[in-house]
């Protein structure tokens, strides 16, 4: 049952990413869907690592959140792949950005969410 749960988090999760991906290409070269959905991801699964505590983060609806849907939703692999494209194009400002920009965000993120579902949990 676990990794049924991961493995359909880890679904959609993808499936997220690939719509927002989509949505936001058409803006520039800028890799605005990779950087929003690390944001995000960030920000849900520090929300989840608040909210759960760490028995509930190794049941099936934590591993559904943060293993799965996290994991699918996020996505350092094509954020280094990006990066690297940009570095290859001389766009040192772009690659620049985004590696700055995604490190500061994505850590803001997470440290929000978390606090977020901490509050929520002690309100509880």
């Amino acid at each position: 049952m676990t990794w049924l749960m991961v493995a359909i988090g880890g679904a959609l999760g993808s499936m997220g990413r690939f719509g927002l991906g989509h949505a936001l290409a058409r803006f520039d070269t800028f890799p605005y869907g990779t950087f929003l959905a690390n944001v995000l991801g960030s920000l849900a699964i520090g929300f989840c690592a608040g909210l759960l505590n760490a028995e509930q983060r190794h049941r099936p609806a934590g591993l559904f959140l943060m293993t799965g849907i996290c994991g699918g939703f996020t996505t350092f692999s094509t954020f280094s792949l990006q990066t690297m494209e940009l570095l290859e194009k001389h766009a040192w400002i772009k690659a620049g950005g985004n590696i700055l920009l995604t490190v500061a965000f994505c850590l803001f993120g997470t440290w929000l969410g978390f606090l977020s579902g901490q509050a929520l949990r002690k309100a509880v």
